[in-house]
């Protein structure tokens, strides 16, 4: 649903080759070894390959001729408007094969980092107005106590961080998941971006969803290609999810000493959109290194990486993070860390009332039939067992686990006070001491 797309201002496509901002030398290495690797000979091909305009292609094309690097086949491709046909020279294979040993990058352009980070301002998720209708229609298919969105809907809006925290089973990751949903819009993604020299790919298809090109057709007289610069990508705002994998070596430039080439780390890729820390806690490093990791990002709206040379440098900070956590903030957090951490939220399990809403609505997802007898057993005899604290995930397990039992025995879709005691049984394990 593409509902403020039209708000984010697309990056401007560049007109000629100055305007590019990227060593020549470097763009004429990308040219070679594009046309060597791809096996390409024709300007408007390599212009698609390279992501650039046909017209920014020709002036690096030109520049290798003058160079000897690449000369014109003498023959017009018929199909192809009558396109003059380009090959490497000797020297230009040569030059291809040196600059592959040096970095086996090629295709897409990248983007200066200066450039990129004025794009991050354009469409910061700080700038987006999430109202509460598009809130309690993300969160449409979950139960929440009204006060929950009141507390919500500011820190998404402030697109600053989240600290989630409560017992577990209670909707924190659907919640965040909400959030991600609730936003909407569509911002461009860089496939790679250059600082010093270095490439440094950002675009990754498991972490950003791109949107339906618009492929041009030749013989239309309005092209659309142009109205953007095509070394982006159109994407929905990006989600990055991790849990109890997250280590703090996987938000560092992770370098491939083969391509020689970097990959943008989880935080970078995560640009204008939500990155969740799920199940804080539950990582090798303790939770207080992880936050002490984002002191910096989160309150100066800047990371440091770092090259394989040691070489720092800053790149835009711009996500909303949201921790998830089923410990006490005071348990892992000193207070400094606290203070950071713009907003902290309670999520807690239902009151009795929401608890039955959330059973028969799930009851009636999976077609099972509600049974008064059943409901008022599961309420006076089982829930006293665990002093009455009620979880969004319960009805879910129980009814889940009625339905196997149903199943096996090849009955109807059925619950009953029996069926509801063999579920409950599998809810909780027993304490008991086991001799090994």
């Amino acid at each position: 649903m593409n509902v403020q797309a039209t708000n984010v201002m697309a990056p401007p496509a560049p007109r000629s080759l100055s305007e590019m901002q990227l060593p020549v030398t470097m763009m004429r290495d990308i040219v070679l070894k594009t046309m060597f690797r791809m096996n390409l000979d024709m300007v408007t091909e390599l212009a698609r390959a390279v992501c650039l305009p046909v017209s920014v292609t020709q002036e690096i094309v030109d520049l290798g001729r003058t160079q000897k690097l690449i000369e014109a086949t003498g023959t017009l491709h018929a199909n192809s408007g009558g396109e003059m046909g380009y090959q490497l020279t000797d020297s230009g294979k040569a030059r291809a094969l040196d600059a592959l040993s040096q970095s086996e990058y090629y295709g897409a352009m990248p983007v200066p980092l200066e450039v990129y980070a004025e794009q991050v301002k354009r469409q910061s998720i700080r700038n987006i107005h999430v109202s509460r209708d598009q809130l309690t229609g993300a969160m449409g298919h979950l139960i929440l106590p009204g006060h929950l969105l009141d507390h919500l809907g500011p820190a998404v809006g402030a697109g600053r961080s989240i600290l989630m925290y409560g017992p577990p089973g209670n909707g924190k990751s659907s919640i965040s998941n909400g959030i991600r949903d609730a936003l909407g819009d569509k911002i461009y993604i860089p496939r790679a971006i250059e600082y010093s020299g270095q490439v440094i790919t950002v675009y990754d298809p498991i972490v950003h969803s791109a949107a339906e090109e618009q492929i041009d057709d030749p013989s239309s007289l309005r092209r659309s290609a142009g109205r953007f610069d095509t070394r982006y990508v159109l994407c929905e705002r990006p989600t990055v999810i991790t849990g109890g994998e997250l280590s703090l070596s996987m938000l560092d430039l992770v370098y491939n000493p083969v391509a020689r080439t970097y990959q943008a780390p989880l935080q970078l890729k995560s640009t204008g959109g939500i990155f969740i820390v799920d199940d804080l806690g539950r990582q090798e490093e303790p939770p207080q290194a992880l936050v002490n990791r984002w002191i910096v990002p989160l309150e100066e709206g800047r990371d440091i990486l770092a090259l394989q040379s040691g070489e720092k440098f800053e790149v835009p900070f711009d996500t909303l993070v949201i921790f998830s956590t089923n410990f006490h903030p005071n348990e892992i957090f000193d207070k400094a860390a606290l203070r950071r951490i713009f907003f902290k939220i309670k999520i807690d399990g239902p009151d009795q009332e929401d608890y039955l809403k959330i059973f028969a609505m799930v009851a009636k997802k999976r077609k099972m039939p509600l049974d008064e007898e059943t409901l008022i057993h599961l309420m006076k005899n089982k829930y006293p067992e665990i002093d009455n604290v009620y979880a969004n995930y319960q009805p879910i397990f129980l009814i889940d686990q009625m339905i196997s039992i149903c199943e096996f025995e090849g009955i109807p879709y059925q619950m009953s006070p029996e069926l509801i005691d063999r579920a409950w049984a599998n809810m909780f394990v027993k304490e008991e001491h086991i001799v090994h």
